[in-house]
């Protein structure tokens, strides 16, 4: 889609464009859409996640756990397939699965939410160290970077999605 016809677009059609950006929270494009017109995919990004920043603390964990499991085998969105696929975790071995597993509960456990990181670029060994690294942090710490990598995440998705 050109940005030229999300400007031009009513709410409704830009919500429904651009809900899947932010996994599961179409919210985030129909609070942004009152911005426009967005100059840049820059901008446009800048004001989904201004809509982020702002939300109340209860959507932002909503959002952060509608994103699933990294490495998980449940049902996903297409774009997540794509993501994980993309850095290898479709084919881990037996053992790299099991390990992820572990440290994906312990996670969920510790924080309430699942671990989140943007995997372009990334490959299994990159997810497992941060996971293995981020599982140890405080919780204030990590919700603030889940939403960080959250915006990352998007970011990549409008990239993909959205052209001059």
């Amino acid at each position: 889609m050109r940005l030229t016809q999300l400007n031009d677009a009513d709410r409704a059609t830009f919500t429904a464009a651009l809900a899947w950006i932010f996994e599961q929270s179409p919210w985030v494009a129909a609070r942004a859409w009152s911005r426009r017109p967005f100059a840049s995919i820059d901008a446009l990004h800048a004001a989904m996640v201004e809509e982020v920043v702002a939300a109340t603390p209860d959507e932002q964990l909503a959002l952060l756990r509608s994103h699933p499991d990294l490495g998980s085998r449940a049902r996903m969105s297409d774009a997540s397939v794509g993501e994980q696929a993309g850095a290898g975790l479709d084919r881990l071995s037996a053992e790299e699965f099991d390990e992820l597993q572990r440290l994906n509960a312990a996670y969920r456990q510790r924080f309430e939410f699942p671990f989140l990181l943007a995997v372009r670029g990334a490959t299994a060994a990159d997810v497992l160290e941060a996971l293995a690294d981020r599982v140890n942090a405080t919780r204030a710490e990590e919700f603030d970077e889940a939403l960080r990598q959250v915006a990352r995440i998007a970011r990549f998705r409008l990239e993909d999605t959205v052209r001059m």
